[in-house]
């Protein structure tokens, strides 16, 4: 009975992690702040739900090259056609691209999606109880993170405990260790899911808004769909 004090290890370590990642889920789920997401969200804020900080700056340089203020090459580069920001993303955007009017979108991204306009944005779709704050983003990770290690070490000690016992007693050996995977590995994919930026920016709340968007006017789909609804050129554009 080698292998039993193996498979108690396995136990707790994948017990461990899937607790915490579950915890850190529905921690996330759960509102933040007092609701007041009942009122219509602008463009801004659905893109921000629907694809983070990325994708509020892909709506804006969008916005700015359909207004000609700016113009967005084929080959990635962003040039200033008028040098007068509208709104202070439009603002944030110019100070990225710098004074020499050009540069390419993938240097201008993260300039603008770390801008304080864009945290105050997420800021108050968490009071509003519409987004998933940064710490429970984070925790969700740490979680995943966490499973992830004990669905490796379960499936180590398993393989290390079904070399330690003979051939015919390695059936119980593996339903043993069978429970603590397959637990372990659910637990994995709910957490992944959870974690993947794309669908967890948003809470529940702030999802149900999202799905109650149109879905033909331009800037709204971009917004909640991506750079996927754009013509060929601003999406090679985009893509740098």
């Amino acid at each position: 009975m080698i292998w039993v004090p193996l498979l108690l290890v396995a136990y707790v370590v994948a017990g461990v992690g899937c607790a915490r990642v579950c915890r850190a889920s529905l921690a996330a789920a759960r509102p933040h702040g007092s609701p007041g997401g009942a009122r219509e969200l602008t463009v801004c804020e659905a893109a921000y739900l629907a694809g983070g900080p990325p994708r509020v700056v892909d709506l804006t340089l969008v916005s700015m090259h359909r207004s000609r203020r700016l113009l967005l090459a084929r080959t990635g580069w962003a040039t200033v056609v008028d040098a007068t920001g509208g709104d202070e993303l439009e603002r944030a955007v110019l100070a990225a691209i710098g004074p020499g009017g050009q540069s390419p979108v993938p240097a201008v991204r993260p300039v603008v999606a770390a801008a304080e306009c864009v945290r105050l944005l997420a800021e108050d779709l968490v009071e509003r109880g519409l987004a998933v704050s940064e710490e429970g983003r984070r925790e969700v990770a740490s979680g995943v993170r966490a499973v992830r290690a004990g669905f490796l070490l379960t499936l180590v000690l398993g393989t290390v405990a079904v070399l330690l016992v003979p051939a015919a007693d390695r059936p119980p050996v593996v339903a043993g260790f069978a429970l603590p995977l397959v637990g372990a590995g659910l637990c994995l994919l709910i957490g992944r899911t959870e974690a993947y930026p794309y669908t967890r920016w948003a809470s529940p709340a702030g999802q149900r808004l999202l799905a109650g968007l149109s879905r033909t006017d331009p800037p709204t789909a971009l917004a909640t769909r991506g750079p996927a609804v754009l013509e060929p050129e601003l999406r090679a554009a985009l893509e740098g």
